[in-house]
C-alpha cells in the first residue's frame, strides 16, 4: 500500500468526501434530458484489494480524455484544504464503472471494477505520492458507497499488470453548454419579481501567472434565490467591458463548476459552485450595452 509521508498525513486522508464529479458509468438513463457521450478507457495502473470476507479485488485506474481534468493545484494547497475540511475544495472528476467477473493469475474468481480518469490526473499521480493516496481513497470510498461493499486499505499496486479483464466502455455526462442569447440595448431583469438575493464568497483570485496565461480574470459576483437556506437557483453576473459579441464567449457548465473563456483570450473563469446544478437547465444571456453576462443556474434539490 502506498503510505503517506506523515501520519498527519495519513490523518488528513480519513476526512476525505467522496467527491465524484461525474454521475456513474455503466447503467446511466440514456432516457433522461442530458447528453452522454461514450468512454473507450485506455489502461492505466491497477489496483488489488479484498472484500471482508477475502474475496480479491481489482481496481482498474483508466484513462480517457472525454473526462473533464480536475483544477490544477499543488500538494500544499490540497493539504490546506483538507486541513480545512472543505468538501468543494477539490474535486477529482471520474466514473465508476459497475463490476465485472474475471479470473486472477491463480485461476480463481475475483471481481474487477474500471474507474476513469482524464490523462493528466494520472501524469500528476506519477509525480505525486499525495495525490495517488488521495485519489485512491476517494475511489475506495466511492466504491463502497456505490455498491455497499468494504473494501481493505492494505492495497498493492501491481507491477507488472496495468489492467485485469477487459475494460469495459461506459456512458457519462458530458459538459453542457448554455446557448448565449443576445439582450440588445434591454435590462438584464435579473432580480425582477424573485425574493431578494444575498452575494455568495467568491472564490481565491488566480495568480498573476494563470492570468497572464488563461486571460484576465473578469469581476463577477454569484447570488443565490432564496437568500436562506438550500437555494433553487444560483445567478452569475459576470463583467465583460470588452467583449462585444456573444458568439465570442465559450461557456463550459459542469454539476459543480463553470468555466468561462473568450475567443481573444482577454478573460478566463474558473470557479467551482457549492452546490449541484441541474445542466441542461442552465441559461445564459449577454446584454451589449452593460457587456454584462448573466447565467441562471437551477439547483439540483436538496437530497
Amino acid at each position: 500500500m502506498l503510505e503517506p509521508d506523515t501520519d498527519e498525513t495519513e490523518a488528513l486522508m480519513k476526512k476525505l468526501i467522496l467527491q465524484s464529479g461525474l454521475q456513474d458509468g455503466v447503467g446511466a438513463d440514456p432516457d433522461k434530458k442530458v447528453s452522454w457521450t461514450t468512454v473507450v478507457p485506455k489502461p492505466g495502473f491497477c489496483l488489488k484489494t479484498k472484500k471482508e470476507n477475502g474475496e480479491k479485488v481489482f481496481i482498474n485506474v483508466c484513462q480517457a480524455e472525454n473526462v473533464p481534468q480536475p483544477k490544477d493545484i499543488t500538494e500544499e494547497e490540497l493539504l490546506k484544504l483538507l486541513e480545512s475540511e472543505d468538501p468543494f475544495g477539490f474535486r477529482v472528476p471520474m466514473s465508476i464503472g459497475e463490476p465485472h467477473a474475471e479470473i486472477d493469475k491463480s485461476g480463481q474468481g475475483c471481481i474487477a471494477y474500471d474507474v476513469v480518469i482524464h490523462p493528466g490526473f494520472m501524469e500528476k499521480m506519477k509525480d505525486s505520492e499525495i495525490f495517488k493516496t488521495f485519489f485512491l481513497s476517494v475511489t475506495l470510498e466511492g466504491l463502497e458507497e456505490k455498491y455497499s461493499v468494504a473494501l481493505s486499505r492494505d492495497w498493492v499496486i501491481l507491477k507488472n499488470r496495468k489492467s485485469v479483464g477487459r475494460l469495459q466502455e461506459q456512458n457519462v455526462r458530458t459538459q453542457s453548454k448554455p446557448v448565449i442569447m443576445e439582450m440588445g440595448d434591454q435590462s438584464t431583469g435579473i432580480g425582477i419579481g424573485k425574493p431578494l438575493i444575498q452575494e455568495m464568497d467568491t472564490p481565491k483570485p488566480l495568480s498573476q501567472e494563470e492570468l497572464k496565461a488563461r486571460g484576465q480574470k473578469p469581476e463577477f459576483r454569484i447570488i443565490q434565490d432564496p437568500p436562506e437556506g438550500h437555494p433553487d437557483f444560483l445567478v452569475a453576473e459576470i463583467s465583460l467591458p470588452h467583449v462585444k459579441m456573444a458568439n465570442t464567449l465559450t461557456i463550459d457548465v459542469g454539476e459543480d463548476r463553470l468555466v468561462l473563456e473568450t475567443r481573444s483570450n482577454k478573460y478566463y473563469l474558473d470557479i467551482y459552485l457549492p452546490y449541484l446544478l441541474v445542466q441542461e437547465d442552465c441559461v445564459a444571456q449577454f446584454n451589449r450595452k452593460t457587456r454584462i453576462l448573466t447565467l441562471t443556474l437551477p439547483v439540483q434539490p436538496e437530497n
